[in-house]
């Protein structure tokens, strides 16, 4: 038999392209299924909170002025990635969700399929929701999405690595930032998802990974005056309407919890759509006579 102790792995947050410690020292334990600790997991602050927040606007600027090209070839970038991890996430998953070896597989295959679906459609998107309108009158009118800016993502609590993607891939494919609120019961899937994130192309506060109390956490960030949006994925009813309330001091877009039996069915563009705005553009094309346009 061997003598040699077992490296236990310590989780932290990811922010800003860093693997700092909640600055408050806090952890929690994380158990599995059937109750057994896997983990200590960083129990992060409102200190926490604002700082992704600062990751996040501080990185807007580059990843929403990047090419929708260059966002899909990074976001493929890190599909490669977690196929080459794809071992760990199924024992993560595997603990996390209480699924035998072959399920918790099938399910981090769908979540790697999920996460090349989203990067296949960086390129497209504006094709399906922007174009040319037809107006009367002398002028070219065209409309183009454009990223609301930095958004806030509760994760899912009972999907800890499918759910977590097919809410932060929408986000971050149309040139959004992200601050994530882990899964409070499974954080530890999302958390070495940061590690991934970490060891791709993606910039630095591009992707914020936060673990703790969804409450506490999520109440500072629904106030944040530089929070364009939230989505409400991982929150309860009463959770959801006050953060909803408080979302409206700067009227954020709010996208309220989706009911959702299924998630590995094929997701539609709503979240994609959820978090773009719409910008619209008139310029004359200069006198028109019977011949044609004049310039």
């Amino acid at each position: 038999m061997s003598d040699r102790l077992s490296v236990f792995k310590t989780y932290k947050l990811y922010v800003g392209g860093k693997f700092p410690r909640s600055e408050s020292g806090r952890v929690y334990e994380v158990t599995d299924a059937k109750g057994k600790w896997l983990a200590n997991a960083p129990l992060s602050s409102r200190k926490d909170a604002r700082d992704a927040v600062v990751a996040a606007r501080k990185a807007f600027g580059g990843w929403s002025g990047a090419t929708a090209y260059n966002r899909g070839q990074i976001l493929y970038r890190v599909a490669e990635m977690l196929e080459g991890r794809k071992g760990q996430f199924v024992h993560e998953v595997g603990d996390a969700e209480g699924l035998s070896k072959s399920k918790a597989a099938a399910l981090v295959e769908a979540t790697i399929d999920r996460w090349v679906w989203y990067a296949g459609w960086t390129d497209k998107i504006a094709q399906v929701v922007g174009g040319g309108n037809p107006v009367a009158g002398p002028y070219f009118n065209l409309s183009s999405p454009e990223p609301t800016g930095v958004v806030t993502v509760l994760a899912p609590q009972e999907s800890s690595f499918l759910g977590l993607v097919s809410v932060l891939a929408p986000v971050i494919a149309t040139g959004n930032t992200a601050i994530v609120i882990a899964s409070e019961r499974s954080p530890l899937p999302a958390l070495s998802l940061g590690e991934v994130l970490a060891t791709s192309d993606v910039p630095g506060g591009v992707v914020n990974v936060l673990s703790g109390r969804t409450a506490e956490i999520a109440a500072p960030l629904a106030a944040h005056q530089d929070v364009n949006a939230i989505d409400l994925a991982g929150a309860d009813d009463v959770l959801a309407k006050e953060l909803e309330i408080a979302a409206a001091d700067n009227l954020k877009r709010v996208l309220r919890p989706q009911p959702v039996d299924d998630w590995t069915t094929t997701p539609g563009l709503d979240r994609m759509t959820a978090f773009l705005e719409t910008k619209t553009v008139w310029h004359p094309t200069g006198s028109l006579g019977a011949s044609g346009s004049a310039y």
